[in-house]
């Protein structure tokens, strides 16, 4: 271990226990996504510990949901780094009070530590270190917060854009895996919504004419199944599904929504391709299917390229510099890493804390 990678691991060893301190008292402020009160509060905690640091921090306001944090601080070097988090949870009001952090061995729980409260202050202590022993080597270390990350009301889609597609190279700070991998690829998603349009009946005086909705939503269902696989990690889950209005009619309607992922945007055509295929094959005489595509679910795949396999390499190096091992991991699940991968900016995820996300 060199002197400078020396400096910043006593640095932060020894500030452990404020780290701790400063966990809880973001842990307390109840922050769900809905909460603008919260979130700014959160907010409003961040931004104070940033401009502490050198930051120029601004504050891009939000009328319904909690503000976003963008925060510069400029070095005298090479390299645009942006640091990512979001500053929302998924936790109703009065959930800290109900569930205060607590310290169970080696394991800090409370609402939002994982997700992510954690790597939000890791971070800054990350930016504190850097502070504290004069490292400059970079022209800019960008650090954005969002506030909109768990719902499907994205503001900061076109900020998280921007900033991503001006940086060299983008960390995300969502949890680690929970043997401590970090992400180097994550799904690209769909989601539809298929509608089945039949023709009702009754079904114990004249069943013949009818059209049975669910029955031809069935055939397909089976199909769909059967496309899990088509390419290396493809998925299709059939997530809800409804239909009918008693069991003495013949249904004349049908829905169900299904959540399509693949590693790779290709394997995403070849998979969605597939799907329309099928719902075009007949299946019970009478019945007419469409297929939506659900406004706001569609997210391109961050995916393993080349520059992301040099950042797990340098990753790697870091660990094993500090003593650990640490490898990089595909997951099904998406982040807005999977935004700034899109816009072709090598990108690694889950640097937070382990938290088995």
């Amino acid at each position: 271990m060199d002197t400078q990678t020396q400096s910043i691991v006593s640095f932060l060893e020894n500030r452990l226990d404020v780290y701790l301190d400063d966990l809880r008292t973001l842990v307390s402020i109840d922050s769900g996504s809905y909460d603008k009160a919260g979130v700014d509060a959160v907010n409003d905690w961040l931004e104070d510990k940033l401009s502490k640091l050198g930051c120029r921090v601004e504050r891009p306001p939000q009328a319904k949901f909690g503000d976003d944090l963008l925060a510069r601080r400029h070095g005298q070097g090479r390299g645009r780094i942006l640091l990512l988090g979001h500053s929302d949870t998924v936790f109703p009001v009065g959930t800290a009070a109900a569930r205060p952090m607590k310290i169970e061995g080696d394991k800090v729980l409370g609402p939002g530590t994982c997700d992510m409260k954690a790597g939000l202050l890791s971070g800054i202590y990350a930016l504190d270190a850097l502070r504290e022993i004069g490292f400059e080597d970079f022209e800019t270390l960008t650090y954005l917060y969002v506030s909109d990350e768990e719902i499907p009301e994205r503001h900061s889609l076109d900020l998280i854009l921007s900033e991503g597609s001006q940086a060299d190279t983008a960390l995300t700070l969502e949890a680690a895996r929970e043997n401590g991998d970090i992400v180097t690829a994550r799904k690209a998603v769909r989601w539809y919504t298929i509608e089945v349009f039949g023709r009702s009946a009754h079904a114990g005086v004249e069943p013949e004419k009818g059209s049975n909705a669910i029955v031809a939503l069935a055939h397909h269902i089976l199909a769909l199944n059967n496309l899990n696989g088509l390419r290396p990690g493809a998925t299709v889950n059939m997530g809800c599904t409804e239909g009918g209005r008693s069991p003495s009619i013949v249904a004349e309607y049908a829905k169900m929504k299904i959540d399509l992922r693949t590693f790779t945007d290709d394997d995403m055509q070849a998979l969605e391709a597939a799907v329309h295929k099928q719902l075009a094959m007949a299946t019970v005489p009478g019945v007419r299917i469409t297929a939506t595509l659900e406004e706001g679910s569609v997210c391109g795949a961050m995916e393993r390229t080349r520059a992301a396999v040099e950042l797990e390499a340098l990753a790697q190096k870091a660990a094993q510099e500090l003593g650990f091992e640490v490898k990089g991991v595909r997951t099904g699940g998406v982040s807005d890493a999977n935004l700034i991968a899109a816009k072709g900016t090598p990108i690694l995820d889950g640097l937070g804390p382990i938290g088995g996300l």
